[in-house]
This record gives C-alpha cells, structure tokens and sequence, in this order.
C-alpha cells in the first residue's frame, strides 16, 4: 500500500515539474518527491506490506 502512494506521490511531482506549475514553497515537485522516497522507503523495509492476522 505505501508502494501505491509512493508511485502517486510521483506521478504527481512529474507533473508539478512537466507542467512547470508554480506552487509555493511547501507544494514544490521537490518536496513531493521527497515524499515519495520516504514512503518508498517505508515500503522497502516492509511497513504496510502485509495484512496482519487475527485470531
């Protein structure tokens, strides 16, 4: 699930970055890309991979 928000999160920079859409300072393609990275690596070391079982 954080690979998917990951993969939005840049999609969505891409576009800020194509487009050249000029945003502030906190909505920037960089910061949206930074985003990404963390939840790409929150994916990688296995945060939000599996669901958790219950007995």
């Amino acid at each position: 699930m954080v690979g998917i928000v990951a993969a939005v999160l840049f999609f969505v920079a891409f576009l800020i970055n194509a487009a050249d859409i000029s945003t502030n300072d906190v909505f920037s393609s960089t910061n949206v890309m930074l985003l990404g990275l963390m939840c790409l690596a929150l994916h990688m070391a296995g945060v939000g991979t599996s669901w958790a079982r219950r007995r």
